[in-house]
C-alpha cells in the first residue's frame, strides 16, 4: 500500500508503507472515501513542528469499514463510517464529561492520508452513517472528522447564542465552519476576519454579515467600531497565533466567551491583562466524537454543506501539491480521494 509520508520542510512523499491490519480487538480498518489535508499539516510542512523522522500523515478520515476486532460491537463490514482524530473509548470519565479529545485511554488516528487507515478504539471513535452516502455528500461527511466539529467546538466554547454578536479570528476551513456553526446557533451578528476575497465570499455564504480586512490593534479597534465600542458577545479563535489569540481576547466584552482552538504556537497570556478582561477562555482540541451524530444528521438531512470549504481535488497520489496549494494559500483545504 502506498501513502503519505512526511519526512521533513516540504518534503512530502506518497510511498510504499506497511499496509494497517487489526492489532487490537479494539481496532477497525476502514478503506478510506476520501481524505484530506488539514491546516495544523502545514506547521511541521513549514518546519514550525520539528519533524525528527518519517511521520505518515493524516487525520481527518471516512469510509467503509473492513474489518473489525472480536471486541468490536457497534459497528460492522460494510457500514459507513465517520472518526475523530482522537480515538476515544467514550466510556472514562472525561469521555462521559463530552471530553472525548481528553479520554483517558486516547490514541491519535494518523496515517488517513492513504486508501486504508487503522482506528484504535474503534466502538468509541467511529460512527456510522443511516446507510452508505451518495457521493457528493463524502466531502461534507469528512469535514465531521475535524474541521466542522472543530469549528462547532470553537463556537459552543464561545457560548454563541440566539441574536448575539460574533467575531471569527481566522479564514482557514475551521473559521469558515466556525461561521457556519455559529449561523446554525442563532447568532445574530457574525463579524468575519478575512483579507483573502475567495474566503470572504464563501463565509458570506455560510452565514457572515461582516468582514473585517484589519489584524491585531487595528482589528480589535475596528470590531469595536462595529459593536459601538462595547465587544463581542462571542469570539472564536481558529488559527493559533499570539496576534489571534490576543486579538480574539480583546474583542471580547466583558463577560463575554472566547473559544480557542488553533493549535498554539508562541502564544503567551500576560496574567495581569487576562485578569481585567473578565473574559471566559475556553478551548483546545476539539471533542469531535461529542458532535458528529447530530452534525451527521445535519448533513445528511441537508441542513448544511460544509464540503464547500474544499475548493481543490487531488488524487491521493498527486498529495505533494495539496500541500504545496495550502501552504501558498492558493486552496483553503484540499480534498483526496484514492
Amino acid at each position: 500500500m502506498k501513502g503519505t509520508v512526511l519526512y521533513g520542510p516540504r518534503d512530502v512523499r506518497f510511498e510504499e508503507r506497511e499496509a494497517p491490519r487489526i492489532i487490537k480487538p479494539t481496532d477497525a480498518t476502514i478503506k478510506i472515501a476520501a481524505a484530506c489535508v488539514c491546516g495544523s499539516d502545514l506547521w511541521p510542512y513549514r518546519g514550525i513542528s520539528p519533524v525528527t523522522q518519517p511521520v505518515p500523515m493524516g487525520h481527518e478520515y471516512c469510509g467503509i469499514v473492513e474489518e473489525v476486532g472480536s471486541a468490536v460491537k457497534s459497528v460492522k463490514p460494510g457500514q459507513f463510517v465517520i472518526g475523530s482524530f482522537f480515538a476515544s473509548d467514550n466510556t472514562c470519565p472525561h469521555c462521559q464529561a463530552g471530553y472525548q479529545s481528553s479520554c483517558q485511554h486516547r490514541e491519535l488516528v494518523a496515517g488517513a492520508q492513504a486508501p486504508l487507515l487503522r482506528v484504535p478504539l474503534a466502538d468509541g471513535t467511529l460512527v456510522s452513517t443511516p446507510e452508505v452516502p451518495p457521493d457528493g455528500m463524502v466531502p461534507s461527511l469528512l469535514t465531521l472528522s475535524d474541521v466542522m466539529g472543530t469549528g462547532w467546538f470553537a463556537a459552543d466554547a464561545a457560548s454563541v447564542k440566539p441574536g448575539k454578536a460574533v467575531v471569527v479570528v481566522g479564514d482557514g476551513a475551521v473559521g469558515l465552519l466556525g461561521v457556519l456553526s455559529a449561523r446554525q446557533m442563532g447568532a445574530g451578528r457574525i463579524i468575519a476576519i478575512s483579507r483573502h476575497e475567495t474566503r470572504q465570499k464563501l463565509a458570506r455564504e455560510f452565514g457572515a454579515t461582516d468582514i473585517v480586512t484589519e489584524r491585531g490593534d487595528e482589528g480589535v479597534a475596528r470590531i469595536m467600531e462595529l459593536t459601538g465600542g462595547i465587544g463581542a458577545d462571542s469570539v472564536l479563535e481558529c488559527v493559533g497565533t499570539q496576534e489571534a489569540m490576543m486579538q480574539a481576547i480583546r474583542s471580547t466584552r466583558p463577560g463575554g466567551y472566547a473559544g480557542y482552538v488553533g493549535v498554539p504556537h508562541g502564544v503567551q497570556l500576560k496574567g495581569e491583562e487576562l485578569f481585567f478582561t473578565h473574559a471566559h477562555l475556553h478551548g483546545g482540541p476539539a471533542p469531535v466524537r461529542r458532535y458528529l451524530p447530530d452534525l451527521i444528521k445535519l448533513v445528511w438531512n441537508g441542513k448544511i454543506n460544509p464540503g464547500k470549504v474544499f475548493d481543490l481535488t487531488l488524487p491521493l497520489d498527486k498529495v505533494a501539491e495539496g500541500y504545496r496549494a495550502m501552504d501558498e494559500r492558493r486552496a483553503i483545504k484540499a480534498l483526496l480521494r484514492p
